[in-house]
C-alpha cells in the first residue's frame, strides 16, 4: 500500500425513512411512525464509516444544487472526509432514497439517482489524481457503471487496490471484475454474480471460487447476523459477527465496508480487520438510520474491548 489514503467513489442520497408494522402490499395504505430524513447513499455511508473510524479519506461524488446537498457536504466534512471532489451539479436534485422499515428491522428501498447520475467518466477525469495517489479505492454500484469501470481500470494501472461492494445487485462485466482486488457482496449479490444460492458454508465457498476464477484475489461474502465468509486465493472460513439487538439494518453493510478499509489501511491482518468491521456494523444496527447510526473510532475500540 502506498500512503494509507483511501478514496471512495459513490453515491449521496437523502434518505426518507418510515417505520411500518409490515411492508405495504400493492394498493394498501399503512399508518407509519418515526418518519425521518437522514443522510445516506451507499458511497456516502461508506465514506462516513471510514472517516469516523479513522481513515484518511477523500470522497468523489455529486450532489444537487439544492439546500440538502449543501447540508450533506458540510456534514461529510465534519465526519473527517476531504469533500473537495464533491461538486454541486446545476439543475439537478440530490439523490433520494425512499425507505420502509418493518417490525423486524428489515428494509425495502426505492432510489432516484438525481445528481449521482452526473458522476460520469468525464467528471471522474477531473479527480483522477486522487485515485492515482491513493492506496485503495472503494466503490459500490449506485454510480454509473461506466464510471465505476473507468475508475477501477485507472486504479489498477497505478497500483491502487480496488475494493468493490457490488450493491445494489446487478450483473457486472468481466472486464470490471478483472480489475477488482477485493469484493464484498452479500448473499443476494453473490448469487447474482455466480448463480449460486448461498444457504450454507459450502455454497459460500463455491460462490467464492467462481469469483476467484474471474481474477479477484479476496472475496468477503457478508451473511447478515452469521458473519462473513472470507476467502483468500481459494482458502475460506466463516468469521462470525457479534450478536446484538438490531433496531434496523440500514447501512450495516456500508459501515462494515468503510471500517474494513480503515483497518486494512492501518496494516491490520485481514481477519483482525474483519473483526473491527464486524464491531462497527454491530454498533450501527443498534441505532436507527444510515449515517446517524455509524460509530466513531472510540466507540468501536470500546466495543471490541468489552468483547475481550
Amino acid at each position: 500500500m502506498k500512503n494509507g489514503k483511501l478514496v471512495v467513489l459513490g453515491s449521496i442520497n437523502a434518505d426518507h425513512i418510515l417505520n411500518t408494522a409490515h411492508f405495504p402490499r400493492p394498493g394498501e395504505t399503512l399508518i407509519g411512525s418515526q418518519y425521518q430524513v437522514a443522510f445516506g447513499g451507499k458511497g456516502a455511508n461508506q465514506a462516513v464509516a471510514a472517516g469516523r473510524s479513522g481513515a484518511e479519506i477523500a470522497f468523489i461524488a455529486c450532489v444537487g444544487a439544492d439546500d440538502i446537498g449543501e447540508r450533506i457536504r458540510q456534514q461529510l466534512a465534519a465526519d473527517n472526509i476531504d469533500t473537495r471532489p464533491i461538486e454541486a451539479i446545476e439543475e439537478t436534485t440530490t439523490g433520494v432514497a425512499l425507505i420502509f422499515v418493518n417490525g423486524e428491522g428489515e428494509n425495502m428501498i426505492g432510489i432516484h439517482a438525481g445528481a449521482n447520475a452526473a458522476l460520469t467518466p468525464a467528471y471522474l477525469e477531473r479527480y483522477q489524481d486522487e485515485i492515482k495517489n491513493a492506496s485503495a479505492l472503494l466503490m459500490q454500484l449506485e454510480s454509473p457503471l461506466e464510471s465505476v469501470t473507468a475508475a477501477a481500470t485507472l486504479a489498477r494501472a497505478h497500483q491502487t487496490q480496488v475494493i468493490l461492494n457490488p450493491a445494489p445487485a446487478c450483473e457486472l462485466p468481466d472486464a470490471l471484475l478483472a480489475c477488482v482486488d477485493m469484493i464484498t457482496p452479500n448473499e443476494t449479490e453473490a448469487e447474482l454474480l455466480t448463480g449460486i444460492a448461498i444457504r450454507n458454508d459450502q455454497d459460500a465457498a463455491r460462490a467464492a471460487a467462481i469469483l476467484h476464477d474471474k481474477g479477484i484475489a479476496t472475496v468477503l461474502i457478508t451473511l447478515g447476523s452469521r458473519g462473513v465468509w472470507l476467502s483468500e486465493q481459494g482458502k475460506g472460513e466463516l468469521i462470525p459477527g457479534f450478536r446484538v439487538q438490531a433496531v434496523d439494518t440500514i447501512a450495516a453493510g456500508d459501515t462494515f465496508n468503510g471500517a474494513l478499509l480503515t483497518a486494512l489501511l492501518e496494516q491490520r491482518p485481514l481477519k483482525a480487520a474483519v473483526r473491527f468491521a464486524h464491531a462497527a456494523a454491530a454498533i450501527a444496527v443498534t441505532r436507527p438510520g444510515a449515517q446517524p447510526s455509524v460509530p466513531w473510532r472510540q466507540e468501536i475500540d470500546a466495543f471490541l474491548q468489552q468483547q475481550g
